[in-house]
Order: structure tokens, then C-alpha cells, then sequence
């Protein structure tokens, strides 16, 4: 106690003495505190993990590089921010009609190609009747839905959309690179496809392409400058460099040989590695992935399912942060609900299952499922066993998750059989058929930010859709529909906030986590922010603020000491 009092007595006299310089300073004119203001120039390079094929929005959905690099060459109607609402980007404003079937967008007027031909209208519209063509290069639900609207031109730097009915997660579809028509339009989609102009693009974006790296007939690499006649504010950085490895473990050896600036990719190998490093920044960010087991609600060889208490008592008995922290290094998010966190639709304030072991075991004991004798390991109420078969997609990763569930149940005398199927039986057939009890899943919500849980967990999706736990709730239902056509943002806000409180209090499927994402960046960039991811590409999301050289600048908000 002696030492701490003496601590504090020295503590309290250096600010008294600090306290009494300050009030004596004759300095009349205010503070001068110096900070970091970016400057303009500089080069970045990534270790990009993958290989380029062709760069065209169009072409380049199955392809993770394409489209990072299409992100940096490109721009679509609209961008999103971390929250997934939608920001001006050649669309510089847009309005929808009352009956919310149709869209127009008005072009920024500023907008020009690399090569310096106005962006138009026409562009839009060629864009989008190309996609229509793209079988084999888009999902085929993707190329559904656009069949189905009309495009047009109103004037030149207008565009229309119209639906066949209202849907107010549309917007979410327009944020694929427009193509300029002049370069394409004399092709058919087929010669698009073998186009050498796939990497010779021209894009309006904030980088343009500058030189190919080659070593024999492959491409190791890409340079891009940036664009000076970009119609939003210039990118800070002046070139940036891509270089591509085969994996995450190459690339980090290109950055600790001096090759790179970025690793695109930190993989569960290499992260230890990454976060010793000193100068190198990691950065993580939510993917749009929910993994979770899918209960079979209509199910009667596992009719206990059909119990509220029972669904939670099971997922009170999950570790799921057990799962989290050993099986992926602590690299994702424990899942509370349907709807992504840090999504604009995410309610934070629903009720949250964690893991208790003994309150799921009370739950059981409650509903009837007891171990009715000493050697019995599992639960049984009227003669029928407290147990299940979870299918799961026969992979290392699944085949860990499942195993750990499986073993956090049986703590609870919950018998879960295990069965490995390919990933398209098990969506395909499995679950298409509704044959299975219950399900290990990833359900993959990448690209459209608009959450629309519709097809997942509305009623009219039970016999032929998408809602494959066939929960059948009807208040639910008329959430999910009005959300679907209300335009009003505050109002499918508060629909979503209803549904998520009541899934959560029925909790018809086990929501368990939501995978990250890592890439690495030396310290010297400065300017880097990321939020929640819809494609690996959103970590360029703010790449026009990102900079390297930075200057000395005072502040403008420093106050005035008066002179005493």
C-alpha cells in the first residue's frame, strides 16, 4: 500500500506542475497539431491468390479474381455501403413509381469510358440484354429473373427498368459493371466470350488497365493506373499492381521477399504467420454465409422437431464457440438469426441461445425426455428415442463441424447419426425432396445485399421452393411478403426486426455461425476501412481513400489557450 500511495503522490504532483506551465504559457494564437493528410501518388501491389481469365463483369462470376479486378476497372448503376444500402455510383440519383414496378436511373453526366466516350444510357441497356445471353456464365435463377424485365432508354443519360411486379430487393441486382456498348456491340455473346478485348478492357472505374505481365502465354500479373477523368474523386493511390500465386502460402512468401505490398487472401495457414509480422495489417471481414443446421419441421420420423423448446433446448447444447475458436482459429462469427449482422436488416436486440449444457438438459427433461434407465445414453419419452440423422456435404471442413456436433449433443444424450453426401445431392435432391431429418448447410447470401429471407422461410416456398425446414408460419409469411414490395426502408426494417424476434422464439432451424474473411496489408497504406463482405471483392469497396505517402498538415479545429 506504501508503494501505491507514493505512486499516486508523484502522479498527482507532475500534474500539478503540468497543470500550472500550461496556465502560465503566453501563447495566444492557437495549437498547431500536426497530422497525417494523404497525398496523391504512389503504387500498391497485391499477392493476389487465383488466376485472371477474362476480365468483363459478365464473364466473371465463377472467377474470384476476375471480379476483384473487375471491381477496380469497372462501375455499376449503384454501390453499397457496409450496411448493404445502395449509394450513387453512374447512377447519380433514381426514382421508383408508387406501384414500385418501375425504376429510373439518371446517369452522372461526368461519367466517361477509360478511352473517353461518355457513359450512356445505351450502355445500360446493351449491359443487361447481354446478360440475358450469358447461360453458362451466370446462375440460371439470375438470368430467370432479368428475362423477365424491360430495359430502355428515356434519354441519354436516363435509363428504365420495369418489373413485371413489385420488388423492392431489385436494387441489389444493379451493381454489375456496365460494359461500353461502341467496344462490344458488334459481337454476339459467344464472341464476347472468346474476345481478346477481355483483357484489353475498358472500363469507367478508378483504375484503368495499364500493362499485362507475361511470362511465356501466361498472365503472372496486371498493372492499373489510375483514372484521372474518374467522375467521382480521384483514387489516391496512382498504380496499382496484381500479381498472382496459386495460394495463400505463396503470396505471403512473395510479401516476406519484398514482391508485395497485400496478401488478397489469409488463409488459416498462413495466419500466425501474418500476425507476427509487424508491418503487416490483417483485415477481417463477415462473408455472407450462414452455416446452419436445417430442421425437418414436417417430418414425423422426428416429430419431436415439431417442439419450439426442444429446437432450442438443442441448440443450447451446441458450442458453438468450442467450434468457432478450434475449428477455424477463431475466425467467424457465432449466428443468432437468419439475417446477416451488420447487414441495414439486422436487429441486434433479438433473444440469444447460448450454449448451457445443463439448461438443455432441464429443457429435455421438461418436454419428457428422460433417461428412463441408468444405462440408457439416450433420451427417450413414450418408448421413442431422442435421436436424428444429419446429412452434411462430405468435406473436411463439414465433416468437422458435424463431428463437433455430434459430440456436444451426445453430452446431453441426444444421439445424432452422421451422413456425408456430395454437396449437389444434398441440395438437389435431399433437400429438394424434403428426405432427410435434419441438415449441416451453408446458406450463401453473397452478392445482393437485401437480405429477402422470402424464399428461405415463407409458407408458399414449403412444397417447391427454397423453405426446406418447412417451417409453416403464417404471421411470418406476411412479414416476409410485405417486406418483399414495401419500398419504405423503415418500414421492411421493422417487418425484418418482427420476423427475426419470432424466429428466434421458434427457432425452426440452428443457426450456428457466420464465416470470415482475411487479406493482409502493409502499414504503409494507409486509408483502408472494410466492412461486412457480399463478395471478396468489397474490400475495395474504399479504394479511392486508400494512400500511401502521406504530408504533415495542421489542424483547423486546434483552440486557443487565453493568455493568463
Amino acid at each position: 500500500m506504501k508503494k501505491i500511495r507514493w505512486q499516486l503522490i508523484i502522479i498527482f504532483i507532475t500534474g500539478l506542475v503540468v497543470g500550472i506551465l500550461l496556465l502560465s504559457d503566453t501563447t495566444t494564437g492557437p495549437i498547431q497539431i500536426f497530422e497525417s493528410q494523404p497525398t496523391s501518388g504512389g503504387t500498391y501491389i497485391e499477392g493476389t491468390v487465383g488466376t485472371m481469365q477474362r476480365l468483363n463483369p459478365l464473364l466473371s462470376y465463377y472467377n474470384n479474381t476476375d471480379q476483384d479486378i473487375c471491381r477496380l476497372i469497372y462501375s455499376g448503376l449503384v454501390r453499397f455501403d457496409n450496411r448493404g444500402l445502395p449509394q450513387a455510383d453512374l447512377a447519380r440519383e433514381w426514382g421508383i413509381s408508387m406501384d414500385g414496378k418501375i425504376y429510373n436511373f439518371a446517369i452522372n453526366p461526368d461519367a466517361r469510358w477509360h478511352d473517353g466516350q461518355p457513359v450512356t444510357s445505351d450502355d445500360v441497356v446493351f449491359t443487361y440484354e447481354m446478360i440475358k445471353q450469358a447461360s453458362g456464365y451466370l446462375p440460371e435463377d439470375l438470368l430467370t429473373f432479368w428475362a423477365g424485365i424491360t430495359i430502355r432508354p428515356i434519354d441519354p443519360k436516363t435509363v428504365q427498368f420495369e418489373l413485371p411486379d413489385a420488388y423492392a430487393p431489385f436494387i441489389s441486382y444493379l451493381n454489375i459493371g456496365i460494359l461500353p456498348k461502341h467496344i462490344w456491340a458488334n459481337m454476339s455473346f459467344q464472341e464476347m466470350v472468346n474476345s481478346k478485348v477481355n483483357i484489353q478492357p475498358v472500363g469507367s472505374g478508378p483504375y484503368k488497365l495499364g500493362t499485362l505481365k507475361l511470362e511465356g502465354s501466361n498472365i503472372t500479373g496486371i498493372d492499373l493506373v489510375r483514372n484521372g477523368e474518374f467522375y467521382r474523386e480521384n483514387a489516391f493511390l496512382e498504380e496499382i499492381q496484381i500479381r498472382f500465386y496459386p495460394d495463400s502460402t505463396r503470396a505471403y512468401q512473395a510479401y516476406e521477399q519484398g514482391l508485395v505490398d497485400g496478401i488478397s487472401y489469409v488463409g488459416s495457414d498462413i495466419l500466425y504467420s501474418v500476425l507476427a509480422q509487424e508491418n503487416l495489417s490483417l483485415y477481417t471481414a463477415r462473408l455472407p454465409i450462414i452455416t446452419m443446421i436445417l430442421l425437418n419441421n414436417a417430418n414425423d420420423n422426428v416429430d419431436f422437431f415439431k417442439n419450439a423448446d426442444i429446437r432450442k433446448a438443442l441448440l443450447a447444447g451446441i458450442n458453438r464457440t468450442s467450434i468457432v475458436n478450434d475449428l477455424f482459429k477463431g475466425q467467424a462469427i457465432i449466428a443468432h438469426g437468419p439475417i446477416l449482422p451488420g447487414n441495414w436488416a439486422y436487429y441486434d436486440g433479438i433473444p440469444k441461445i447460448e450454449f448451457d449444457s445443463y439448461k438443455s438438459i432441464e429443457i429435455l427433461k421438461s418436454a419428457g425426455y428422460v433417461l428412463a434407465n441408468e444405462q440408457d445414453q439416450v433420451r427417450s419419452k413414450d418408448g421413442k428415442t431422442l435421436n436424428f440423422t444429419m446429412l452434411y456435404p462430405d468435406d473436411d471442413v463439414h465433416r468437422s463441424v458435424a463431428e463437433a456436433v455430434q459430440q456436444n449433443l451426445a453430452a446431453v444424450n441426444v444421439l445424432v447419426n452422421l451422413e456425408a453426401v456430395s454437396p449437389d445431392e444434398l441440395i438437389n435432391v435431399r433437400l429438394a425432396e424434403r428426405n432427410y431429418e435434419a441438415a449441416l448447410i451453408d446458406l450463401n447470401l453473397s452478392r445482393i445485399p437485401d437480405p429477402d429471407p422470402y424464399p428461405f422461410w415463407d409458407q408458399t416456398q414449403i412444397s417447391s421452393g427454397q423453405n426446406y425446414s418447412q417451417w409453416n408460419n403464417r404471421i411470418i409469411s406476411q412479414y416476409l411478403e410485405t417486406a418483399r414490395v414495401e419500398t419504405d426502408l423503415d418500414e421492411r426494417e421493422r417487418l425484418y426486426r418482427n420476423f427475426q424476434v419470432l424466429f428466434a422464439d421458434e427457432m425452426p432451424s440452428l443457426p450456428l455461425f457466420t464465416p470470415v474473411y482475411n487479406f493482409a496489408i502493409n502499414s504503409k497504406i494507409k486509408g483502408i476501412s472494410v466492412g461486412p463482405l457480399y463478395t471478396s471483392s468489397d474490400r475495395f469497396q474504399t479504394v479511392e481513400s486508400w494512400y500511401l505517402i502521406s504530408r504533415p498538415g495542421i489542424s483547423e479545429n486546434a483552440t486557443a489557450i487565453p493568455k493568463k
